[in-house]
C-alpha cells in the first residue's frame, strides 16, 4: 500500500469515499488528534534551534508555526510566524501553511502563500511538523527560482544588494 493511503478509506468503494467526503468522521478525527499531539511533544523536547510551533489556543488543528532566518543568508535576523491549517485527513494530506509575517522571497507570495513541492505533489505522510518548518527554513536560503510565485524576488535574487533591500523593507515583525 502507498504510504500517502489513508487505509480507512482505501478499503472503501470510490461511491461510498465519495459520499462520506467532508463529513467528520469521529474515528478520524481522533486519530488526526493524537498524531498531533504527539508531533508537539516532540517539537516540545525537541533540540532543534529555530523552529517552533503550537496549537493556536485549544484548537489542535490550527497552529501558529516560528522560523528564524536560516544563518549566513539575508534572512539570518528574522523571525516569521506561520499559519499551519490541518486537515481532518492529516497526515494522508498535507496541512496548509501560510506566512503570517510578510516575507519578500522567490517562492511566496504578497499573500503568504508558499510554493514548496512537500506542502503539494511531493507530500508523504510520513512528514511531520518540524519537518515541514525546517524544509521551509532551509527554503528561505535556497529558493526555486525556477518555479516562482514571486516573479520580482526571483529577478532580484540574482542580485544581492538590491534583494537584501527588498527583503528588509517587506519584513514586519508580527
Amino acid at each position: 500500500m502507498a504510504q500517502n493511503v489513508d487505509p480507512h478509506y482505501a478499503q472503501r468503494s470510490d461511491n461510498a469515499k465519495h459520499n462520506e467526503e467532508g463529513r467528520n468522521n469521529p474515528n478520524d478525527s481522533h486519530a488526526v488528534t493524537k498524531r498531533l499531539q504527539k508531533e508537539l511533544m516532540t517539537l516540545m523536547m525537541s533540540q532543534e534551534k529555530g523552529v517552533s510551533a503550537f496549537p493556536e489556543g485549544e484548537n489542535l488543528f490550527r497552529w501558529i508555526g516560528t522560523i528564524s532566518g536560516p544563518n549566513d543568508t539575508v534572512y539570518e535576523t528574522q523571525r516569521y510566524k506561520l499559519c499551519l491549517q490541518f486537515p481532518n485527513s492529516y497526515p494522508y494530506t498535507a496541512p496548509f501553511v501560510k506566512f503570517i509575517t510578510p516575507c519578500f522571497h522567490p517562492n511566496i507570495d504578497n499573500n503568504g502563500n508558499i510554493c514548496l513541492d512537500i506542502l503539494k505533489d511531493k507530500w508523504s505522510a510520513l512528514y511531520d511538523v518540524r519537518t515541514i518548518l525546517l524544509s521551509i527554513q532551509s527554503l528561505l536560503g535556497e529558493p526555486n527560482i525556477d518555479s516562482p510565485l514571486n516573479a520580482l524576488a526571483a529577478e532580484l535574487w540574482s542580485k544581492p544588494e538590491e534583494y537584501r533591500k527588498h527583503v528588509l523593507d517587506t519584513y514586519k515583525q508580527v
